[in-house]
């Protein structure tokens, strides 16, 4: 940190660490929510390939399928050309991390958000649908603002692993925090031991604010004597 080229490349990393889970936490959110409500579709094929997309995000390491996205994917990711000659695809690895992490936390947000669902009472639902609710009216207004307070403790843990997990875009190169400390013991062995304290306590901080963040959310949101 003394020096300011090693102190540029930990604070564009720390930079990078807080967009790439800021992004990964919303998405799988949206992920989340969207998948729910078309698990309860009367369509089968709807439902059907949302069950797929579950088991497959749910049953493979987030590694490998970072890595799939990347290089299988990626060879058929259009490319333009800024000065003609240099060809750059449109979704850089970055935005193929996001995508991916995303895809992986969001699979899991999908049965939090269901068994938050599930959990309204049936005749809670039916009394909305007497008052001439459509179901996305009656999944918007109705269902979602008492499935979410009943999935928040989960959604606060599956969260806070994805933050964990943003490490992994290290093997796309990425450049987060783990990729930039790297750079840096690769060129002064004897930095490892503090980058890697570094790296610790940054995500611990990351973490207790995300933590906070949630705890806090969840107080506000809470109906006394609902989901208890």
């Amino acid at each position: 940190m003394y020096e300011p080229l090693q102190q540029g490349k930990i604070l564009s990393g720390i930079w990078m660490t807080i967009k790439l889970s800021f992004y990964c936490l919303i998405l799988s959110v949206v992920i989340g929510i969207v998948g729910a409500f078309a698990q309860g579709s009367k369509n089968v094929i709807i439902r059907s390939l949302v069950q797929g997309y579950i088991q497959f995000f749910r049953n493979t390491p987030p590694y490998v399928q970072l890595l799939f996205f990347y290089f299988a994917l990626g060879q058929f990711t259009p490319t333009y050309s800024p000065d003609g000659w240099l060809e750059i695809p449109i979704i850089s690895n970055v935005g193929w991390a996001i995508i991916s992490l995303s895809f992986f936390a969001g699979a899991f947000n999908v049965e939090i958000f269901r068994a938050g669902i599930e959990a309204v009472a049936d005749s809670t639902k039916e009394a909305a649908e007497s008052l001439g609710f459509s179901r996305f009216q009656t999944f918007r207004y109705v269902v979602f603002p008492l499935a979410i307070r009943v999935s928040l403790p989960s959604l606060n843990n599956n969260l806070i692993n994805l933050m964990k997990t943003t490490t992994q875009a290290y093997g796309i190169a990425v450049p987060e925090l783990l990729y930039q400390s790297v750079t840096i013991w690769n060129d002064y062995p004897s930095a490892q031991y503090p980058t890697m304290l570094l790296v610790f306590v940054v995500y611990i901080l990351l973490v207790g604010v995300l933590v906070m963040s949630m705890n806090r959310w969840e107080r506000k949101l809470r109906i006394p004597g609902y989901g208890h």
